[in-house]
């Protein structure tokens, strides 16, 4: 069987940027020979970008988005679109710095995903005996919480709500919440943000 190293079924970022030039191209009834001498190319440079057979650089790439009239970034839609899944297998979750982790707070990544409309960001976060309350996030967005083990009072707004394993909390992640008291210990639960993409 034919083994060709661009073959369209392969989802490399050469081969997508190629795909995305040449789609971009006949959009704009430019003929390859076009595109090059506009960008100040070789059309066996373009032919081989266009097949995903080499690497453009990135003063390449700023040619041919002048010369397509179109921002840098677009030759990059389709390469992204082929990650949409984020798979975390159990225990594997990143440990990150969020505010907040350094009064005892453990945040685990499960996952950020950036669209054209919104952002949403999941985490797994665990209090213990060397956590303390921390009432003062704020930031842009929804946030949903679901607690898998524990008890916590949490305050949103000025109000306080109870919470135990099984419960939820849906809010606007605009006004100032947190842990007022960690009622029952360890507390481990999903806070799902999802806030609005600066993407365009």
């Amino acid at each position: 069987m034919d083994n060709t190293e661009t073959t369209p079924s392969k989802k490399t970022l050469e081969v997508a940027i190629g795909k995305e030039i040449r789609s971009l191209r006949r959009k704009l009834d430019l003929t390859l020979s076009e595109l090059a001498n506009i960008a100040k190319l070789s059309p066996g440079m373009l032919s081989k970008i266009e097949n995903g057979a080499t690497s453009p650089s990135l003063s390449t790439l700023q040619a041919l988005s002048k010369a397509l009239n179109i921002p840098v970034t677009s030759f990059f839609k389709k390469y992204e679109e082929n990650y949409e899944a984020k798979h975390v297998k159990k225990g594997t979750a990143v440990v990150v710095e969020r505010r907040g982790t350094g009064s005892g707070h453990q945040y685990r990544s499960l996952g950020h995903k950036t669209g054209k409309f919104a952002s949403v960001e999941a985490y797994l976060i665990t209090l213990d005996d060397a956590s303390e309350v921390y009432p003062l996030f704020q930031h842009d967005g929804i946030e949903f919480l679901y607690v898998l083990e524990g008890e916590i009072q949490y305050d949103h707004s000025n109000n306080n709500y109870d919470l135990k394993a099984g419960d939820s909390l849906l809010f606007d992640a605009n006004a100032y919440h947190g842990p007022k008291k960690l009622t029952k210990l360890p507390i481990r639960f999903l806070s799902i943000i999802v806030s609005r993409s600066n993407a365009e």
